[in-house]
C-alpha cells in the first residue's frame, strides 16, 4: 500500500484530523495548506513528522512541487461557504475547480496511483427522496456546489481519460475538534458559542429540519479506507441518521447542563434545505466500516476538546 501522501488543506479541521491518523499508521506525509482556514496549531502533534509547505493550489508550479514523489494524493483543500460563494463566484470556481484541476493534472503527470477527493452532499441540492443515494439526481444550488461538482467531474473525467484511479467522498455534515471558528462555522458551532456565553441558541425556522452529523474521526476512518481498499467511484459519508436541529439543540443543552436556556426561533433562511439524510449502504458495504461515534459522544468530546485552543474563547 502507498506510504507517502500529500493532503491538501491538511492543516484544517477534516484535514488535520486525516494528517494525524496517516502519521500514526506510518506514512511520510506532505501537506499542502495555504492557512486560509487552516492552522498550524492543529498540527501541533505532528508538526515535526510532516513536510509542510505554505501554498496555494491555484498555482501550478506550487502543485507540481507539492506532487513529486507521493504515492497518493488526499485532496480537502477547498472554500466552503455557501453564502460566500454567492458573493465570490469566481473565486470559488478558481480554487474548488481550477485547482482541482491542477493536482489532477499534475498527479497524472508524475503518474500517481490514486486521487481521492472529498465533495459535498452540496451537490444534490434539495432531495426529492431520503435517504439520499449517490445515484439521486445532482442540482447545485449555489457556487460553491457547483465548483465541487465540477471538480467531481475533472476526477471522473481524468479516471476514464488517463487512468488515473479516483475515489470521491461526498461528505455529509462534519463536526468535531478543530472545526473553524468564523462567522460562518457550522451550526453545531455556533450554538456552542452562544450556550458556552449563557445565550440561548437561535434555530432559524422551526427547528424540525433535519441534517446527518458525522464525527470527523469516522470521516478520518473512511478517508484512509478509501485508500487501503482501493476502491473507486463516489460514496456517500455520513452516518445514515437523521437529526433534528430542535434534538441538536436539546442535546448541547444537556451536555454542558444549561436546558434551562431555550431556544430563540427565527425566520427560516432563503435556500435551506429541509430534510438531508445519506444511504451510506455503498459506502459501508464497500469499505466494511460503519460510523461509530454517537452525536452525543462527538458533541461531548467537541466540547471538552483540549486540541481546539480556540474553543477556550468562545
Amino acid at each position: 500500500m502507498a506510504k507517502r501522501a500529500l493532503v491538501t488543506g491538511g492543516a484544517g479541521f477534516i484535514g488535520s484530523h486525516l494528517v494525524k491518523r496517516l502519521v500514526k499508521s506510518g506514512f511520510d506525509v506532505r501537506v499542502l495548506d495555504n492557512f486560509h482556514s487552516g492552522r498550524k496549531e492543529n498540527l501541533t502533534e505532528v508538526i515535526d513528522r510532516i513536510e509542510l509547505i505554505k501554498g496555494d493550489i491555484r498555482n501550478y508550479k506550487t502543485v507540481e512541487k507539492s506532487v513529486k514523489g507521493v504515492d497518493v494524493i488526499f485532496h480537502l483543500a477547498a472554500l466552503i461557504d455557501v453564502q460566500e460563494s454567492l458573493r465570490k463566484p469566481k473565486t470559488y470556481h478558481e480554487v474548488n475547480s481550477t485547482g482541482t484541476l491542477n493536482l489532477l493534472k499534475a498527479a497524472t503527470k508524475q503518474k500517481i496511483t490514486k486521487f481521492i477527493y472529498t465533495s459535498t452532499c452540496a451537490v444534490y441540492g434539495n432531495p426529492i427522496r431520503l435517504p439520499i443515494d449517490e445515484n439521486h439526481p445532482l442540482n447545485p444550488l449555489s457556487p460553491y456546489a457547483a465548483s465541487k461538482l465540477s471538480a467531481e467531474n475533472y476526477c471522473k473525467a481524468f479516471s476514464k481519460s488517463y487512468g488515473l484511479k479516483t475515489t470521491i467522498l461526498r461528505l455529509f455534515n462534519v463536526y468535531g475538534p478543530n472545526q473553524n471558528t468564523s462567522k460562518y462555522s457550522g451550526v453545531i458551532l455556533e450554538f456552542i458559542k452562544r450556550i458556552r456565553r449563557d445565550k440561548p441558541p437561535i434555530i432559524f425556522g422551526d427547528g424540525n429540519q433535519t441534517r446527518d452529523f458525522i464525527y470527523v474521526e469516522d470521516v478520518a476512518d473512511f478517508l484512509i479506507k478509501a485508500l487501503e481498499i482501493d476502491a473507486n467511484g463516489v460514496f456517500n459519508i455520513g452516518t445514515g441518521k437523521q437529526t433534528s436541529i430542535n434534538q441538536l439543540a436539546s442535546t448541547l443543552l444537556k451536555i454542558t447542563g444549561k436546558s434551562h436556556l431555550k431556544p430563540i426561533y427565527e425566520k427560516p433562511r432563503p435556500g435551506d434545505i429541509k430534510h438531508s439524510v445519506a444511504d451510506i449502504s455503498k459506502a459501508v458495504k464497500t469499505f466494511h466500516i460503519k460510523p461509530k461515534t454517537s452525536l452525543e459522544e462527538g458533541l461531548k468530546i467537541m466540547i471538552n476538546s483540549v486540541n481546539n485552543p480556540e474553543y477556550s474563547a468562545i
